[in-house]
């Protein structure tokens, strides 16, 4: 694995991060404003977060596999 295979995944790891903490901060903004809400707020925020890190983990393979060749 060379340092760009590195690079990439850290950079795939380092957004999906970002990502779900948006996704954290707007779904806690969003329930504190309508309590009532909360499980579906709750629902979207973890379909989202599953559909990031899916993205995230399909950019550290095509990294590594990238790197490989």
């Amino acid at each position: 694995m060379g340092p760009l295979a590195a690079i990439g995944a850290g950079l795939a790891v380092i957004g999906a991060g970002l990502g779900i903490g948006r996704i954290g901060d707007s779904a806690m903004s969003g329930i504190a404003r309508q309590p009532e809400a909360t499980s579906k707020i709750q629902t979207a925020m973890i379909i989202a977060a599953a559909l990031i890190e899916g993205v995230a983990l399909f950019g550290v393979v095509v990294s590594l596999l990238v790197a490989s060749n």
